[in-house]
């Protein structure tokens, strides 16, 4: 996994600014774990990639990615590589492909 040594970052936190609308100090991490998730994959740095999977695990945050219901095709992509997640099991993919489409677009 390209971010496999998150262990060896203890001490990354997620930036509070990618969270902004809401009120750092009463965040609730687990409750609003798919935003956050969700902010970290379009918006976060490294340092918060490592907060990340330090906060959640591998596993919370794929069961998280797995379960958005919008991402943009880039960060689609990239997170189905780096967690090796089909992206058909995504909700994002199949929302997505569900949506009809004007045939000139």
């Amino acid at each position: 996994m390209f971010f496999g040594n998150y262990r060896s970052h203890p001490e990354a936190r997620i930036n509070p600014k990618l969270l902004w609308e809401y009120d750092a100090d009463r965040i609730d991490y687990e409750k609003m774990r798919s935003t956050v998730v969700q902010r970290v994959v379009e918006r976060g740095w490294m340092e918060d990639w490592y907060g990340m999977l330090n906060l959640y695990g591998e596993e919370g945050v794929k069961e998280a990615i797995v379960n958005l219901s919008y991402l943009n095709d880039k960060d689609m992509n990239f997170v189905s590589k780096v967690f090796d997640i089909p992206l058909t099991t995504m909700k994002c993919y199949t929302k997505k492909q569900s949506t009809a489409r004007h045939w000139n677009s």
